[in-house]
């Protein structure tokens, strides 16, 4: 779950990954194709909209922010190129939410990555 990795993550003084750029997003996926993962798979980030925060269609992350930046403040443009959704996230300003990196099972049949609420 999105706890449990966050935890994991705390108790080694450590962060869930954010992702501020397409060259960050290419190195990820790379590392994550080095490693074997088997697809489909799903990988929690820093990324997460806090119950405060509303869905924002027009925004290339939907409203979701990144966790864990060491100053609390995440890059305020975010790449059109990062707004790759497997699925819309749920509209929504009362609930918070967290989003992973979803890997394809097959690279073929469509995008080979995406978010996924």
């Amino acid at each position: 779950s999105y706890a449990e990795a966050r935890g994991a993550c705390d108790q080694r003084r450590g962060n869930l990954a954010w992702v501020s750029g397409e060259p960050e997003l290419r190195l990820l996926l790379g590392l994550l194709a080095k490693a074997a993962v088997p697809a489909p798979a799903l990988f929690w980030v820093g990324l997460k909209r806090n119950a405060s925060a509303c869905t924002h269609e027009e925004q290339p992350l939907r409203g979701f922010s990144w966790e864990g930046v060491e100053d609390g403040t995440a890059p305020q443009e975010v790449p059109a190129a990062l707004g790759r959704w497997l699925q819309e996230p749920l509209r929504s300003c009362l609930t918070a939410r967290c989003a992973g990196l979803h890997l394809a099972a097959e690279p073929g049949d469509g995008p080979s990555w995406g978010w996924k609420e």
